[in-house]
């Protein structure tokens, strides 16, 4: 889920594998100097050069659109998680909890720390204090990681849904009733961790359809998709983008790999602003033509990542995306969302449209109301989402009605924060991807990490 800086806070199919190998060999001969993805291998990268994709033809059939980079994929059947256990359905139809009967969850990618002020001598424990040290830790992980095998899942659902002429209504709906089920929602210990952003174009964030709405996913639309899931308060806070027409490969291409960098860079004592100038320089690095224009792929700068707490999405520490950042540094046990976009516009985001996103504030201790109707709405969201971040289409499914008043009310006098869409200028297009890390003594584990991305 963005966090605004300044805005309080089937297989691939042969022929596009085929495609993707012959353009793959026309950049290796390109290609110059070596660096260290987040997963350790080694990617060629250009020094400096700007990347660019060519620019791709109109619609095709829809074996096309299923390429790794476009966020789409026909996925099978899941594996099962161990001898004996449940076997998950396509569509997914067991809750995650069921598929791992013994309470240990899948992990995420265990990365090591080689993040330039890590200090391996000033760090170095034995394997018997490491895991000491993750013992006394208030973070339950097979909590965190039952929520990141939920997001796999669902996320992989939605890979196969989402379809130019889709609602984006019922596309957000299908997803957070897959989310609910495989969570096995239940009051404020498991379920959904805030709206689900379908965010589109030039709309950079914190954007969900509101009721009657209908806008539809088209052919040239660039989606971000942002969801998260938590059990017992823990969130996985992790998005993607979507779409269908090739001309935007490299545009999601610049903000997945810039993601990356921003997830190798982080780490116990990493400095965020040296997180933010990495992340820039890579986002930064990408060019992208779209019908015919050429354009310099910008990080947002007013959008960052952001350290993550229990029931709180963004728990007062933000990852730039951009150099000039503060010099705070990551600490062990800490949670990050690491999360980049890039835009083909200014790069910079302010508050525009019809707004769908709302929190109740953190903090906020009594403020006596005056508004019967905002006192039972205030008791509605207390009661089902306390300070997780929800929407108007929540509360419509609650059954409340005429309570835009109350919830107007709810916001001028400080208990709850509206949160409306971050947009770019109009006519350009924004990028985003998003995983959740844990820094945990031995390691960074990218807890959201799938086959997918």
């Amino acid at each position: 889920m963005g966090a605004p800086e300044e805005l309080v806070a089937e297989a691939t199919p042969p022929e596009a594998e085929a495609k993707r190998a012959e353009e793959a060999e026309g950049e290796e001969g390109e290609e110059e100097e070596g660096t260290q993805t987040a997963d350790g291998a080694n990617k060629k990268k250009k020094n400096r050069k700007k990347k660019k994709k060519a620019a791709g033809g109109g619609g095709g059939a829809a074996s096309e659109w299923s390429t790794e980079i476009r966020g789409i994929k026909p996925w099978g059947a899941f594996t099962p998680a161990s001898e004996g256990a449940p076997v998950q359905t396509f569509p997914p139809t067991v809750p995650v909890a069921d598929l791992y009967p013994s309470g240990e969850f899948p992990r995420g990618e265990e990365v090591a720390y080689t993040h330039k002020d890590w200090n391996s001598a000033a760090h170095a424990t034995t394997a018997e204090e490491v895991r000491e040290r993750e013992r006394i830790f208030s973070i339950n992980y097979n909590e965190i990681r039952r929520a990141a095998e939920v997001h796999r899942q669902v996320r992989k659902y939605v890979q196969t849904i989402a379809r130019p002429g889709i609602l984006m209504t019922e596309l957000c709906e299908k997803l957070e009733d897959m989310n609910r089920r495989l969570v096995q929602e239940n009051g404020l210990s498991a379920g959904i961790a805030f709206p689900t952003g379908c965010s589109l174009d030039w709309v950079a964030a914190h954007w969900t359809p509101n009721a009657g709405d209908k806008t539809v996913l088209e052919y040239d639309s660039v989606c971000k998709i942002d969801f998260g899931t938590h059990v017992g308060g823990r969130i996985i806070d992790c998005a993607w983008t979507v779409h269908f027409n090739p001309q935007f490969d490299a545009l999601a291409e610049a903000a997945r790999e810039a993601t990356n960098t921003g997830i190798r860079e982080a780490g116990i004592d990493a400095r965020l602003c040296d997180i933010g100038a990495a992340v820039q320089e890579t986002m930064e690095s990408y060019e992208v033509e779209i019908n015919g224009k050429t354009y310099q792929v910008k990080s947002v700068r007013n959008l960052n990542g952001h350290s993550i707490g229990p029931y709180r999405i963004h728990a007062g520490k933000s990852v730039p995306i951009v150099k000039g950042g503060e010099a705070t540094r990551m600490e062990e046990g800490e949670l990050y969302a690491i999360e980049t976009f890039g835009s083909t516009g200014k790069g910079y985001v302010r508050e525009d449209l019809e707004c769908s996103h709302y929190m109740k504030n953190f903090d906020v201790g009594y403020i006596p109301l005056r508004l019967p109707k905002a006192k039972q709405l205030l008791n509605t969201i207390n009661k089902n989402f306390d300070t997780l971040a929800f929407c108007r289409r929540w509360l419509d499914r609650l059954g409340e009605d005429k309570y835009l008043l109350a919830l107007r009310n709810l916001c001028e006098v400080g208990i709850v924060q509206p949160y409306p869409p971050l947009c770019d200028v109009k006519g350009s297009y924004v990028a985003q991807y998003e995983h959740t890390i844990l820094l945990r003594p031995g390691c960074k584990e990218i807890l959201s990490r799938g086959d997918d991305f």
